[in-house]
């Protein structure tokens, strides 16, 4: 092998070495199911926040671009059957039973936590917000925590991801 081929070839290998990725390195990058989504009250109780078995998807792109959405599944219809024709009672049961944002996000695994760089939300105070929350990933699922404040009443939000592909 002359020595431009061999140097070539290394410079290859190293290329190939550099992207693939090793057993340490921790990726959001995929589809997520939601598995829970509840608030942890001052007390220490635990409670779902989105009903017994609330819905959701996280999908993250390799380039950390995001999307998620939580909704309760036992949101009811309205009774008129058009979105422009709700009850104040059925707006406020849509929202209330509903989060969703998108934006892009990135992992800081030596300090455990998920920076979200949020771009819209239906909850529009968090538009344009970045957002850290502490996490745990564990084989496939995910487990990350909204910090406490008052706007929500002093609970922790939980929110409990289990990877459906990569």
């Amino acid at each position: 092998m002359t020595r431009v081929a061999l140097v070539g070839t290394l410079g290859a290998m190293l290329a190939i070495a550099a992207c693939a990725p090793t057993r340490q390195e921790v990726s959001l990058t995929g589809t997520w199911q939601l598995v829970a989504a509840n608030d942890r009250h001052p007390d220490g109780t635990e409670l779902p926040a989105y009903g017994d078995r609330p819905r959701g998807i996280l999908i993250v792109d390799p380039a950390g671009r995001y999307s998620l959405q939580i909704f309760r599944a036992d949101r009811g219809r309205f009774a008129a059957n058009a979105k422009s024709a709700g009850t104040p009672e059925e707006y406020r049961a849509t929202v209330l039973g509903e989060s969703t944002h998108f934006g892009t996000c990135s992992m800081n695994p030596a300090s455990h936590t998920l920076e979200f760089r949020i771009d819209t939300a239906s909850y529009p105070n968090w538009n344009g917000t970045v957002q850290t929350r502490p996490f745990t990933l564990v084989g496939s699922e995910l487990r990350y925590e909204v910090p406490a404040t008052a706007a929500n009443s002093g609970n922790t939000p939980i929110s409990v991801w289990r990877r459906v592909s990569p």
